[in-house]
């Protein structure tokens, strides 16, 4: 499984920005693809995850409302939409792969894209 995240940025408190990343070489239909963080100097976080099998979709709960998880029509990307930012979601986002449900532990995940920063400035 490859995977490939990008559009992080810099945006202010209150913008938006949409992450995606590019995932292909599945070998079986039922997997989930996740979206983790990691700020400096704080452990690693699930924010959102996807089901491709039932399109499941879970999010932590300080993203619930206002980040939203999809899939595109062939479901080769995942995107995170992520709306009224503030300086606690600055981090590195990271996208993860592997072949469960939906989940926002990051030890179950195998295969991950490398990082993509965003930088909120208050």
């Amino acid at each position: 499984v490859q995977l490939q995240a990008f559009g992080g940025g810099l945006v202010q408190a209150g913008g938006s920005l949409r992450l995606s990343c590019a995932a292909s070489g599945f070998a079986e239909d039922d997997y989930a693809i996740g979206w983790f963080r990691q700020a400096p100097g704080k452990e690693r976080e699930g924010i959102s995850c996807i089901s491709n099998s039932d399109g499941k979709r879970i999010y932590e709960d300080s993203v619930k409302g206002r980040f939203t998880i999809s899939f595109d029509d062939a479901k080769t990307t995942v995107f995170l939409q992520m709306n009224s930012l503030n300086p606690d979601d600055a981090a590195v986002y990271f996208c993860a792969a592997d072949y469960q449900r939906s989940s926002l532990v990051h030890r179950t995940f195998s295969s991950w894209g490398q990082g993509t920063l965003v930088t909120v400035s208050s």
